[in-house]
């Protein structure tokens, strides 16, 4: 398994595109438009690698929220969700923020809440689909 921080330069984009594409576009039937929202080139992202396939990311945005998290299904339940969200606290961490912040999708609450996440202020929905605020001191 290899873990990246990167950006979403010519290199690293595909594969980022790649995953998001079949876990919220194919799975989940998010349009495009609503999954690259154009906030991506300004976030750090992370890669996971597993046998040579890209099977992870999510994305992190300079105020601390984290999205996008994204594990393709043939990768699943193997932790690297997990991974993915704590490469990005600790460096939220690294950098100095005092929260991490993000919209989960409901059915998701629960892995958030393992990782040290709880929950704030009302449902919402995001492309049509129920999320929970939640977040998590760093300080």
């Amino acid at each position: 398994m290899h873990i990246e921080l990167v950006s979403f330069d010519h290199e690293h984009q595909p594969a980022i595109r790649a995953v998001r594409n079949a876990v919220f576009i194919q799975e989940q039937h998010i349009s495009p438009e609503l999954e690259f929202d154009g906030l991506d080139e300004d976030a750090l992202h992370v890669l996971i690698k597993v046998d040579g396939e890209w099977a992870a990311t999510g994305r992190m945005l300079d105020d601390g929220h984290i999205g996008r998290i994204a594990v393709r299904k043939e990768f699943r339940a193997k932790g690297l969700g997990a991974r993915v969200v704590q490469a990005l606290v600790d460096e939220a961490a690294r950098r100095g923020q005092e929260r991490v912040y993000l919209g989960a999708q409901k059915y998701a609450t629960g892995f958030y809440r393992k990782l040290g996440f709880t929950p704030y202020g009302d449902e919402f929905l995001d492309a049509g689909i129920v999320h929970v605020h939640m977040e998590k001191a760093l300080q």
